[in-house]
This record gives C-alpha cells, sequence and structure tokens, in this order.
C-alpha cells in the first residue's frame, strides 16, 4: 500500500508563530494565555489578516501580564513578507471566503500549515486545496476544525478550550502520546482522558468532520509514527468515509511500529433501518456496510490495533497500552511535572469572583445599560414605550431626573417646536448654511451653527431665567431692575429683538403665553418679565420680551411648581435651560444643512458691495 503523502512530520514548536485571517479576539487571547502559562519567550501570534481594515494597524491583546500591539494588514501576502517566520496560517474566514483567502496562503513560500476552521467549504474548493498542500510538500489541517496543539509549545485558537481546562489536560507541558481525531469537541473530553491514563499528549490534532478533510487520520498517525518524543498514538475515529482502513493497513503492513490505541465512535447507527442517517458532521453518515462504526473497529483490531469492547473502556485500554510502555521501559521515565505559569486574572474576571476593587472613573445617575434593555432613571426603555412617553417626558427624567407631571414635559416639547428654527437669516442658520457649502459634513455644519450660540444669540434663557428670579425673590420692582443693570453696562437678557416690536410682537412668545395661562399652576416670574417689558418699551418699542426672555421665565414657573427651591437653584446654575434652546434649534440647524446639500449650492463668498472697506 501507499503511505500518506510526505507532509511535513513536526508541525510545531515553542518558537512557531501564527497569522491569524479575520480578527477573533477570544481566539487570539486564548493563544497567547496558553504561550504565557507555557512559558513561551515570544507569543505565538505574529500578525493578523483583516481584509476590511488598511495596513498600518494594531490590536491589543495580553502577553501574561504585558500589553502587547499586534500587527493588522489588509493581505495576506504583505503579513507573510512582514513576518517570515511565521510558518502557520489559521484561517477564520466564513466558508465562503475560505477557499481563496486559504489557497493565498498555500501559495505563500513561509507558510507551512494552513489551518481552516469554517465548516461547509465547497467539496470541490477542498479538493483543490489538498491537491495545492500536496504538491508544496504542505499540510492543510480542517476544514471544520478547532484545530489543533503540541503541548507545552503552541496551540490553534480554541483548541482545548478555557485555560483551566488547559490546567487541568496537563497541556502546558508535553507528554508521549500523540492524538488525533475528527472532532473538535471529543478532542476536549479525551485530553482530560489522556492526562489521567498517562502522561498526557505531546500533540493533538482535530482534523475536522467534513467528508473531504485537508489531512486525514492517516497522515498524522504517519506524522506520529516519525516523532520521536511521540511513544504511543491514540486514535479516536467516527463512522463515515474509509479514513480508519488506512491506519489498519499501515499498521497491519509494520509501517506504524508504536501502539496504537483506537475506537471509532457512531456503533449505535446499526439500530437505525435508514439506508443512510446524517450523524453531525458531514463526514458522519451510515448506510454502507464497510463505513460503519463496527466494521472499522474490528478490521483495526485484527490489524494489531488495540480496540475496547466500548467507548467507556477506552480510558482503560489507554491506561492499559501506557502501563505496559512504562513497565518495557519504551517510556523510561513518565514526564515530571512541572510548574505552569499563574495567568493573570482580567480585571472583568477579578471583579466578578471579588478578588480586587477598582474604583470607576465615571459615575452616572440618569441611565443604566448593563441589562437586557436602558433604563432611563430606572425606567426600562419598553416601559417608555408601552406608556407612550413623549420628548419632554425623556428630557424631564435625563435632564431633570423626575417625571414630571404631563403639562410640565407638553410645555418643554412646545418650547422645542416653538424654537426649532426661525430662518436662514439669523446667525446660527447662515453659518450652518455657509459650512455646508463648502462642502463639509453634517455634523461639521451643525456644530458650525450651533458655536453661534452665546448671550446675543439664543445663549440667553439661562442668564434671562436667573435675573428675572432673583429680582422677584428680592422684591426689586421692573424699574429699578432695568436702572441698576443699566448702570452695571449690563444687558437685560431676555428682552430685546432685532425686528420685533411692540406693535409686531412675537408670535412665538404669544402661543407660550397662551399655554403657559391654561395649563401651569403659577405664572409669576412670566408676569414679573412681563412688567420688565413695560418698563423697556418705555425707552425703545423694540425692548419687547423675546423668546430667550419667555422661555426662561415660564421654565422658572414650571420648576418651581414641581422641584424645591434648592433644586430649581441647581438646575439653573447647571445651564440645563439653554440645554432646551440648543436641542430645538439643532433641528433647524440640521434642516439648513440638508437643504443646501440637497439643492447643491455651491460656495458661498459674500458679495463686496455688503462691505463697508474702511480705512482708519
Amino acid at each position: 500500500m501507499e503511505t500518506p503523502y510526505d507532509a511535513p512530520v513536526q508541525l510545531f514548536s515553542k518558537e512557531t508563530q501564527a497569522i491569524f485571517f479575520n480578527y477573533k479576539p477570544q481566539p487570539i487571547q486564548r493563544m497567547l494565555d496558553f504561550d504565557y502559562v507555557c512559558k513561551r519567550k515570544e507569543p505565538s501570534v505574529a500578525a493578523i489578516v483583516h481584509p476590511q481594515s488598511s495596513s498600518g494597524g494594531f490590536q491589543k491583546a495580553f502577553f501574561g501580564r504585558t500589553e502587547i500591539a499586534i500587527p493588522v494588514y489588509d493581505s495576506i501576502e504583505e503579513a507573510t513578507s512582514r513576518h517570515p517566520k511565521a510558518k502557520v496560517f489559521i484561517n477564520y474566514a466564513s466558508f465562503r471566503s475560505a477557499f481563496e483567502s486559504s489557497l493565498t496562503a498555500l501559495q505563500q513560500p513561509t507558510i507551512q500549515t494552513v489551518v481552516i476552521i469554517a465548516e461547509g467549504v465547497p467539496e470541490r474548493n477542498t479538493k483543490i486545496l489538498i491537491a495545492r498542500a500536496k504538491k508544496a510538500n504542505k499540510i492543510i489541517i480542517g476544514p471544520a476544525t478547532v484545530g489543533g496543539i503540541q503541548a507545552g509549545a503552541f496551540k490553534i485558537g480554541d483548541t482545548a478550550g478555557t485555560i483551566e481546562n488547559i490546567y487541568r489536560c496537563k497541556l502546558y507541558r508535553p507528554g508521549s502520546v500523540g492524538f488525533v481525531s475528527k472532532s473538535g469537541g471529543l478532542s476536549n473530553e479525551m485530553y482530560n482522558v489522556l492526562a489521567r491514563t498517562t502522561d498526557g499528549i505531546f500533540e493533538g490534532i482535530a482534523i475536522g468532520g467534513d467528508t473531504y478533510p485537508g489531512s486525514t487520520l492517516a497522515d498524522h498517525v504517519w506524522r506520529f509514527e516519525r516523532i520521536p518524543e511521540i511513544k504511543m498514538i491514540v486514535v479516536l475515529g467516527e463512522l463515515g468515509g474509509k479514513d480508519e482502513y488506512q491506519v489498519a493497513q499501515m499498521v497491519k503492513k509494520g509501517l506504524i511500529k508504536k501502539p496504537v490505541v483506537a475506537w471509532v465512535s457512531g456503533t449505535c447507527a446499526s439500530c437505525f433501518h435508514s439506508s443512510e442517517v446524517q450523524f453531525g458532521h458531514a463526514g458522519a453518515k451510515s448506510g454502507e456496510m464497510d463505513t460503519s462504526a463496527s466494521s472499522k473497529n474490528s478490521v483495526l483490531k485484527s490489524a494489531g490495533v488495540y480496540v475496547p469492547d466500548s467507548f467507556e473502556a477506552f480510558a482503560e485500554q489507554i491506561r492499559s497500552v501506557y502501563d505496559r510502555l512504562v513497565r518495557e521501559g519504551v517510556i523510561i521515565t513518565p514526564v515530571s511535572e512541572v510548574v505552569p505559569e499563574t495567568l493573570p486574572k482580567d480585571l472583568h474576571t477579578a471583579l466578578k469572583e471579588g478578588h480586587i476593587r477598582k474604583a470607576t472613573h465615571i459615575v452616572s445617575t440618569i441611565s443604566d445599560d448593563r441589562g437586557e434593555e436602558p433604563l432611563y432613571l430606572g425606567i426600562p426603555i419598553s416601559k417608555v414605550i408601552e406608556e407612550q412617553m413623549g420628548i419632554g417626558d425623556i428630557i424631564s427624567l435625563l435632564w431633570f431626573k423626575k417625571k414630571l407631571p404631563r403639562w410640565a414635559t407638553k410645555f418643554i416639547e412646545v418650547c422645542l417646536l416653538v424654537a426649532a428654527d426661525h430662518g436662514p437669516c439669523v446667525s446660527g442658520a447662515h453659518n450652518t448654511i455657509v459650512t455646508a457649502r463648502a462642502g463639509k459634513d453634517l455634523i461639521s455644519c451643525l456644530c458650525s451653527g450651533l458655536l453661534t450660540i452665546g448671550p446675543r444669540f439664543g445663549g440667553a434663557i439661562d442668564d434671562a431665567a436667573i435675573n428675572f428670579k432673583k429680582a422677584l425673590d428680592n422684591g426689586i420692582a421692573p424699574d429699578v431692575f432695568v436702572e441698576d443693570l443699566k448702570r452695571q453696562g449690563r444687558r437685560v437678557e431676555g428682552i430685546g429683538h432685532r425686528i420685533k416690536t411692540a406693535e409686531n410682537q412675537d408670535k412665538r412668545v404669544e402661543l407660550l403665553c397662551q399655554y403657559a395661562k391654561q395649563h401651569f399652576p403659577s405664572m409669576k416670574y412670566f408676569n414679573y418679565a412681563r412688567a420688565v417689558e413695560s418698563y423697556t418699551l418705555q425707552k425703545a418699542n423694540n425692548l419687547v420680551l423675546n423668546i430667550d426672555g419667555c422661555i426662561g421665565s415660564l421654565l422658572v414657573d414650571l420648576l418651581s411648581s414641581c422641584f424645591h427651591e434648592p433644586q430649581v437653584k441647581e438646575i439653573l446654575e447647571l445651564g440645563a435651560l439653554n440645554g432646551l434652546f440648543v436641542l430645538s434649534r439643532s433641528i433647524g440647524l440640521i434642516g439648513h444643512a440638508l437643504d443646501q446639500k440637497r439643492m447643491k449650492q455651491p460656495l458661498y463668498r459674500h458679495p463686496a458691495d455688503d462691505v463697508l472697506y474702511a480705512t482708519e
């Protein structure tokens, strides 16, 4: 018979490095944790290829206690040329793109082993990859594999599971057993069995469960035969396919001289009467008699392989063969135990287990996103929807930390409506329009307009509210209030308009006043602002109560009806009221930016005839 193709014998070592295709943080971190526990000098992950990213970036990970930066490239060619020592290509691409990326990896002279994690790679594509690998004297593990491991040296991705399982199965140091299986899940179980019945594995491979694996059970058994550190071989096959027969022939012909213990799972398939039954893996099918588990076990046993009577007896059979090798001196000294490095716990795990305490950097009292749904001041978002809360209700929860009565939240919404826009000529809208016509993005256009908000444009709500409240609370008459500010050289915030007059009142002020008269328990601060307006109109007919003064005074009335005095003072000092104008006017500014972009307006240049060119 022909021996398996002449694939590389030693796939891994303590110096082996890999290139990872498609960024997967958990498998990468598990590899690095294994490296640290095994006392490797260098991390096993040399680079990441992430086609959607641009070269030159990094992904952070931990190598023991040290945080490292793993370089990221956008092509396999660049990654392999930059990291020629990396011999293993771990492919986490989907089954749709695994063929192209694996083929490219096989074409790189530095890559020796290609691992294909994805399940369901088209069989035709897999056959092409196998042919290319054989021609180049390279080896493929997979598709549909979890990977493989050399104990104490190198592991692929999620092989062997968690770090706790690594310790439990003593995979941090090499043993004497070579193990190969089709199943990644059962491999993890067998690593535990082998740690209990022998001195552990030297190397373990899960070839994958697809019908056409890149390398077979026989390929790896043949490798194990030529690795001196491996003293016995354990094989876990399954029904379907004929790979186990090749192993039997190799043993029978004397090509495999080391003792082989094997079991083919799926003996229960004989209980099913259907002509073909699928068992998990694509390659695990019952049907033909010579692909059944019972037939394979029988042939293996007759060839000289140690085959137990049942899977339950598999562990004891392994123990028996191992003990005999020790007695006969084949295994002169079972591997002595070593003390592995203790992996530092990451912050999240240590906190969860109560081993450390950590001061927080941010305190939040208004929302919580840790559960199944966000909470606004303790209220689930689903309840917000069920109760048909409006934007005013959300503002009351997140800004004022209180669920205000509906008349109050409705007033907040009215303020947002009436202040949303005031045409293209006001300074904020003008700046937004100019920025949009300069070709800037929406956020830049919005910020340009928002930056004009201040004492002279829309930013006087807080000052108007504070000044009117302070004056009324201290019993200062409206005329005295105005004249005191005049002597200080200060404007009366909330009073005055560029185009509105006593004869042409701001309709927005009238609408807000009408709503307040119908719903507010008290309007004393608004009435005081009106009294101030009556006095200022004696000086000039455009010194009317403007939208800032109206909203500011009415919001003081609202807050005074819903909060205690210290809370009202705190809200005013925080600048929360100006936030209403910022939020509201953002709607209009975004509208102006989109309007200009929609019309594809050209770059704005101010006309020269509108500029006075003065000389000193």
